[in-house]
């Protein structure tokens, strides 16, 4: 028989045990061993099979076991001690209160961050994710925590998650959705004063207004708060919007994102209202699906709503100068589109955001540059135009997005385009095995320390025997895991017990480990190392150096391309012949990945150059003592030294992808054979394989400091954060900052055409000009109703290739030295050759105003 409505019901703890309720309520358990050693010694069988889910874990145990636990001295006090440092961690002061308090007064610190994401992986028992964008955001939520940076999460509350994934006995990928009950989840819902739930509500063209109550999951010392439509009063295509992640069609993925954006600022002035937290100063928008959150606080500028009551142009400046936009697709398959028509109908007179015109929307939106659709509104675009900072995900990505969206700012070449980078990190206390920890800290490590580079300097001081046992003790647990996902997955499909005894030798501890876990989008290549399937064979089955690979990855649900790339890959690895070397483990989860990175030799990362922005999971592999070989895509391009990994080279340019693939295969094959195995097996007389272990150290030494979230979210605060709190509280004190800025964009605009170079001389180069020698450079300028201070004359100079294209030119100001009738001026500057070869210059003239972050910011600049 089968129940109308489900809910959990919570333990009622004896007193001496209430702090378990605490520790369970704080995801902080997700990252923290010595909390997570509490909740196993409750009762371990239920902890194993809770999934290491502490809400359940406490919902199952027996009273019996309670009063146990309360009558045993040493636990109580273990219990006592790890609460207390729950505590101090969320009370004392941290990195950004140490760096932001007293210290650098020109640097204005944020005192409230939000940060926007459809997705965050925290914990696998909080299925909120779908790949890397998720884990990427979670990351981000627990590094803040960590370092002590005042951020608020927004995101959706989905009652299905992202799918479960399966196999069919043909090894096809199947999808299940289980009903997610939030009273069983880590999470809580927020409440006003007077104890009723809090909720907001949307405007809809198509109905009664949505309505969506708040849960917040504290995630350390960060609140992350969710929204969730499944509420009394909605209609039931209401309901649906917080369904599930990336499902539904364009209309259901707007909603979703209108919810996200203006729902999401909306959560926030509620959450901020209840608990007196900061309204925060910057808005960090993780990839454009958030992207309506600028139109809200628009909308809030202008209606007031107990504040300013400012023009359309007024606010879009206030809300530019604190929002920082990260996009993550190098692709831009990657990127929502809707139909213009479809956003005119969501944001006409009865939309969430009344007061700011539609038309006003759809130009944010708007793909009006060459090669654009015109009948496309593209979040990213809107992103873009709605925030003063912009970035990439790697170094590579950064630039490939500069040429992605150089429509954009078309007068100006694509090293201008005003997109920077920032590289990701991942969280090592969540994906760093306790073992590897241990081994640091025993030999005089602090994992408390700030100082990251002395921590993994540490393993210089480990006897390499040591190591060689701790990654061999890894493997042996991730050969554990796999066994028992393996037995369950081939089950489902419809085996026997019987037929499943192979399974017990299944990979081997002793053997060449290598990894390869990932969504399954085209561009990854889950089957590239089945180009020659013979030659793949070989290597799993070499008598002397064998090689076992322990495969994860999640197709879209629509995308029947990546179901057929997983079952060629599962077919293979199904023969009798290798499938005791090859597997394929359904579910890629953080509960699949935690032992997987840590037990694997080395992290195979392929993709089609350059489709990886930045790719983390090879960052993981390698704060665990994994080696990359991988192609020179994302954050392995710019931090491959030739002794950390190994690089597969790329047939860049190849415009056959089949010749491209065979290449590139070739050469995969070729360095497992060549150099990865030779090198694994090549041990001394204690059986360690001491140049691998010296990889492994130069490793940990050279990419442990650089990998951290840590050093991530630092980067983003000195680098975007605190310069966008800056420029706000410029533009924000009286307003009066952002209504001359908006009024100058249009002055400038609208005088635009008039600015012309009319005459530019070299002086004093003589007949054969001579390295380091000085060049005298005039202009004459006409600026027609602009004055000198509203423009900055350049010079841009240096090498030139063989079309006098500049080449990495360097920019030098002129300045103005005479003044004539109309509206003209002399410019004059003085710079050293600084090079022999090929020299060329020109100068240009570009809008200036010391509160632009970029040259390229307003689009517009005249050339000589």
């Amino acid at each position: 028989m089968r129940a109308i409505r489900r809910f959990t019901v919570r333990p009622l703890l004896p007193p001496t045990l209430a702090p378990l309720g605490e520790l369970a309520s704080n995801l902080r358990w997700s990252w923290h061993p010595e909390t997570q050693d509490v909740f196993a010694e409750v009762d371990p069988e239920l902890w194993a099979s809770s999934g290491h889910d502490p809400v359940r874990l406490l919902g199952e145990v027996p009273a019996a076991r309670w009063d146990e636990l309360a009558a045993d001295e040493g636990f109580v006090r273990r219990l006592g001690e790890v609460r207390a440092d729950l505590e101090a961690y969320l009370t004392e002061p941290r990195w950004y209160q140490r760096v932001s308090e007293g210290r650098d007064p020109d640097v204005a610190w944020p005192r409230q961050i939000a940060y926007f994401s459809p997705e965050f992986g925290i914990t696998a028992v909080l299925p909120q994710y779908s790949g890397g964008l998720g884990i990427l955001a979670g990351d981000h939520l627990k590094a803040a925590s960590d370092l002590g940076v005042p951020i608020i999460g927004v995101g959706l509350l989905y009652r299905h998650g992202y799918f479960k994934q399966s196999l069919s006995r043909e090894g096809w990928q199947q999808e299940t959705y289980p009903v997610l009950d939030p009273d069983g989840l880590p999470i809580s819902q927020l409440h006003e004063a007077d104890g009723s739930r809090a909720t907001i509500s949307l405007a809809m063209p198509d109905g009664p207004d949505l309505l969506a109550r708040i849960w917040v999951a504290s995630v350390g010392r960060v609140p992350l708060l969710m929204l969730d439509t499944d509420v009394e009063g909605n209609p039931d295509h209401y309901v649906d919007i917080t369904d599930r992640l990336y499902g539904g069609n364009s209309e259901h993925r707007l909603r979703q994102e209108i919810l996200l954006g203006v729902g999401g600022v909306r959560a926030i002035r509620a959450y901020c209202r209840i608990t007196g937290a900061p309204d925060p100063e910057v808005f960090h928008t993780n990839e454009g699906h958030a992207g309506f959150l600028g139109i809200e606080r628009i909308r809030e500028l202008t209606v007031g709503e107990g504040g300013p009551h400012l023009d359309i142009d007024t606010a879009l400046e206030v809300g530019r100068a604190s929002t920082v936009f990260t996009t993550h697709t190098p692709v831009p398959a990657g990127i929502d589109r809707f139909p213009e028509t479809l956003v005119e109908q969501y944001f006409g007179d009865a939309g969430p955001t009344p007061g700011v015109p539609v038309e006003r929307i759809l130009a944010l939106g708007a793909e009006d540059y060459e090669g654009g659709d015109p009948g496309v509104f593209n979040m990213a675009v809107m992103g873009f135009r709605l925030a003063q900072r912009a970035n990439g995900v790697s170094q590579l990505h950064g630039q490939v997005s500069r040429g992605m969206f150089n429509g954009l700012w078309p007068a100006f070449d694509e090293a201008e385009v005003p997109i920077g980078s920032i590289t990701n990190g991942v969280h090592a206390p969540t994906w760093v095995a306790r073992e590897v920890i241990a081994l640091a800290t025993a030999h005089g490590a602090d994992p408390d320390s700030d100082d990251a580079e002395s921590f993994w300097a540490a393993v210089d001081k480990v006897p390499a025997g040591d190591l060689w046992r701790t990654k061999r003790v890894l493997r042996e647990q991730l050969v554990a895991d796999a066994r028992r996902r393996l037995c369950r997955s081939w089950e489902k499909r419809g085996a026997a017990r019987a037929e499943l005894g192979w399974i017990d030798s299944a990979l081997d501890p002793d053997v060449l480990t290598i990894g390869f876990a990932r969504r399954v989008p085209s561009y990854k290549r889950l089957t590239l190392m089945l180009r020659d399937p013979d030659r793949l064979r070989a290597l799993l089955l070499h008598p002397e150096r064998p090689v076992q690979l322990v495969i994860a990855g999640k197709s879209h649900p629509a995308d029947d391309g990546g179901k057929k790339l997983i079952q060629e890959l599962v077919r293979f690895a199904d023969a009798e012949d290798v499938r005791h070397r090859i597997v394929f483990l359904p579910n890629y989860d953080i509960a699949l990945a935690q032992p997987l990175y840590p037990g694997c030799d080395v992290w195979l990362n392929n993709p089609l150059r350059p489709y990886e922005a930045c790719g983390t999971s090879g960052m993981k592999a390698a704060l665990n003592g994994g080696l990359n070989l991988s192609i020179l895509d994302g954050w392995w391009d710019e931090w491959f030294d030739g002794e950390n990994g190994w690089a597969i080279p790329s047939a860049d340019g190849l415009d056959d992808q089949d010749r491209r693939d065979d290449l590139e295969a070739g050469a995969l094959y070729d360095l497992i054979e060549n150099e990865v195995a030779p090198r694994f097996y090549d041990v001394d007389g204690d059986g360690v394989p001491i140049r691998w272990v010296e990889m492994l150290r130069h490793t940990w030494k050279s990419l442990g400091p650089k990998v951290l979230a840590t050093r991530m979210v630092g980067d983003y605060v000195r680098q975007l954060y605190a310069p966008a709190a800056g420029n706000a509280r410029a533009l924000n004190s009286d307003y009066a900052g952002a209504r001359e800025l908006a009024q100058w964009k249009h002055r400038v605009r609208a005088a635009w055409p008039g600015v012309r170079v009319e005459h530019v001389e070299a002086i004093g180069l003589g007949d054969e000009p001579l390295v380091g020698a000085p060049m005298t450079v005039r202009s004459d300028v006409a600026l027609g109703d602009l004055t000198p201070s509203d423009v900055e004359v350049q010079l841009v100079h240096g090498r030139v290739d063989a079309e006098d294209e500049l080449v990495e030119p360097a920019v030098a100001v002129l300045h103005a030295t005479e003044s004539y009738d109309g509206g003209r001026h002399r410019y004059d500057a003085e710079v050293a050759l600084p090079r022999s070869g090929p020299f060329g210059y020109t100068v240009r003239v570009v809008p200036a105003h010391p509160l632009l972050v970029a040259t390229a910011e307003l689009g517009v600049v005249t050339l000589a």
